[in-house]
């Protein structure tokens, strides 16, 4: 790590100098590292748009990236961006002040998507669906003012899992969270660098930098959603059985279509048998696989 006073970053200047957080440090920018070479994230030249909301997922991402960059392990731009969605109570101010504190070249955007979801949505439903659609739309367009190639979300390993488990339960599909994928316009990647990465990775580093986290309660529509029942079910999982969520996620990697149900991924029709030979023996134990 480039700790010394004079190469340091200032996203990390202060960091604890213990032992469990070198630690905690070095397994998130290692899993970083991994998701975007394994799923091919980098492009020559690119430009990105690293999309903050002030959460410790976001800070977390923003500082690896910045790291891996400072290691020259990361050869693309970085442009951070928080779009401002006129949620009440959201502090305007938190991270514009610690962008220019950190030297982190950034956008700032307001538009007030909240009250077109609170017009919209009917009363006791959440905001959640339609407030993200908006602002999926407005930072595509940002990133395209800006040049960018791909747009950087923080969406860690806890966020992918739990979205497979809302899909399958509520939506009736094998599906989650995908680390890179192509918006529908086919212009800009949207990529998830922290896909390896534990929530509680996340919040433990986060707090342990100091950074000036604001809250993801700020629309006051979070409780009793699909969301956070998954997690509830997850969390208990884990309880009983230390390391479930890792081994869940490890099968999203690990996909048999031929031991599934869905034909348009395997082809059932097309399967046939082979004659047995004329030698074989009836009797005999078959084979295991």
């Amino acid at each position: 790590m480039l700790d010394d006073a004079k190469d340091i970053h200032p996203l990390f200047s202060g960091a604890p100098s213990g032992t469990e957080f070198k630690k905690l440090r070095k397994r998130i920018v290692r899993q970083a590292r991994e998701a975007i070479e394994q799923f091919g994230m980098v492009e020559k030249g690119a430009r990105w748009l690293v999309c903050l909301s002030g959460g410790k997922d976001s800070y977390t991402l923003l500082a690896v990236l910045h790291e891996l960059q400072w290691r020259g392990l990361l050869p693309v731009d970085l442009l951070a961006c928080n779009l401002d969605q006129g949620q009440p109570g959201f502090p305007a101010t938190v991270l514009p002040e610690f962008l220019e504190k950190m030297g982190v070249p950034h956008r700032i955007e307001y538009q007030d998507t909240y009250s077109i979801v609170v017009d919209k949505v009917p009363q006791g439903r959440t905001y959640c669906a339609l407030c993200s659609r908006l602002r999926r739309g407005n930072l595509y367009r940002i990133a395209r003012e800006e040049g960018c190639s791909a747009v950087i979300l923080g969406h860690h390993r806890d966020d992918i899992l739990e979205t497979f488990f809302m899909n399958l339960f509520h939506g009736g599909r094998l599906a989650t969270m995908p680390p890179k994928l192509l918006n529908e316009e086919g212009d800009l990647h949207v990529c998830r660098p922290l896909a390896f990465v534990a929530e509680d990775d996340c919040e433990k580093f986060a707090r342990s930098m100091g950074y000036p986290i604001i809250p993801c309660d700020l629309c006051g529509s979070q409780d009793g959603l699909q969301r956070q029942q998954v997690k509830r079910i997850l969390d208990g999982w884990e309880a009983n059985s230390p390391g479930r969520r890792q081994v869940m996620f490890r099968a999203l990697m690990n996909a048999r279509p031929s031991h599934l149900l869905d034909p348009k991924l395997f082809d059932f029709m097309g399967l046939t048998r082979d004659a047995p030979p004329e030698d074989a023996n009836p009797d005999a134990l078959p084979r295991l696989r």
